[in-house]
């Protein structure tokens, strides 16, 4: 009678106990061919199937499986498996959603991390989405440095230039250009660009310089405003349906983790690295004017933001359990920053 080897016999064995690896669709909100934010979510999948053996992600550019502005609902429903998003467009939705995303005034990239990941951040994040009975389990997953604060076609040589624009504006910084007089709508990347062209909107703001150089608003809006008053730092989250993670293993769940966590720091330094070539390229190639706030337009803008942020906290119990969560945070922390950093020259 023939017999087994032991090679053949431990083959054998590996092999019926070789686990069907988990496979997830992933949208993500930003194109992957868009520097910083949507290398973001590229980086990730590779981060995650180059260190796991039983999780592969799959990335699909925004509209391939659900629009943007509906990966919330697609990935608590089940129809797809994760998105790499950022909460801030569920404000619609959710009151409170834009404080886990980028906070008018607020917070730079590491002091949005320390709040988010050493003190209460995660765990409130988590607990909006399960309180408003979405079925997801976030993960932040990437942070980016401020902003430009807007694009426009026309110099803003006062405030009230901006009354009766038309602008494509995010987050909680758009509550604040309301009551400046802006008409205001929160519009996906790749939709920007037609918008300004056909005159659907005056001005936007998306993102940092080399974001915004390759989507083209130079070619329209010649006039670049600093700072990224209306976001200091912008988060960005992994979404991942409830009921899929909680049928990984621990492992698996630490993997991710673990692959988010280094998402993190290759977001963050690629926006630091990239941005300054960008601005240069855009004043000397691009005819674009770059210009500053006023301190007292700055002034104006923080006043009328803290206005928004009491209004906003007054109307929602979870708002302002948040808000003064973070409130309270950053008054510990002030003694920290405002202490250990030089102060930068200006010149």
């Amino acid at each position: 009678m023939k017999t087994f080897t032991t090679a053949a016999v431990a083959a054998f064995i590996a092999a019926g106990t070789v686990q069907a690896q988990e496979t997830f669709e992933m949208t993500s909100a930003f194109g992957k061919n868009l520097p910083i934010l949507g290398t973001a979510a590229t980086d990730f999948v590779a981060k995650i199937n180059g260190i796991s053996n039983d999780v592969e992600f799959e990335h699909f550019d925004p509209g391939e499986l659900v629009p943007t502005l509906e990966a919330l609902d697609a990935v608590s429903n089940g129809s797809v498996d994760a998105a790499f998003t950022t909460s801030g467009y569920w404000q619609g939705k959710i009151t409170s959603a834009s404080l886990f995303a980028a906070v008018p005034f607020g917070p730079e990239a590491g002091e949005f991390l320390a709040w988010m990941l050493y003190d209460d951040g995660h765990a409130l994040m988590q607990r909006m989405y399960d309180e408003n009975g979405y079925n997801v389990h976030v993960q932040p997953c990437g942070v980016i440095a401020p902003e430009t604060s807007g694009w426009f076609k026309n110099e803003i040589t006062s405030l009230d230039d901006l009354k009766g624009l038309n602008m494509r504006f995010f987050g909680l910084g758009a509550e604040v250009m309301q009551r400046l007089g802006v008409s205001t709508s929160l519009l996906a990347g790749g939709d920007i660009f037609p918008a300004l062209e056909r005159g659907a909107i005056d001005a936007t703001e998306f993102s940092m310089p080399r974001i915004d150089a390759r989507l083209g608003f130079h070619q329209i809006a010649k006039f670049n405003y600093f700072p990224g008053w209306h976001q200091p730092a912008t988060m960005f989250e992994l979404l991942v349906n409830k009921d899929r993670w909680d049928d990984l293993d621990e492992a698996s769940q630490m993997q991710i983790e673990i692959a988010c966590l280094a998402n993190i720091t290759t977001n963050y330094a690629e926006g630091e690295a990239t941005n300054f070539g960008a601005m240069v390229e855009n004043v000397e190639q691009n005819g674009v004017n770059i210009r500053s706030w006023t301190p007292e337009q700055l002034a104006v803008f923080e006043s009328t933001w803290n206005e928004v942020a009491a209004e906003l906290a007054a109307e929602d119990a979870y708002f302002k359990e948040v808000w003064d969560d973070l409130s309270e945070f950053r008054a510990g922390y002030k003694t920290w920053g405002d202490t250990i950093y030089l102060p930068r020259p200006r010149n």
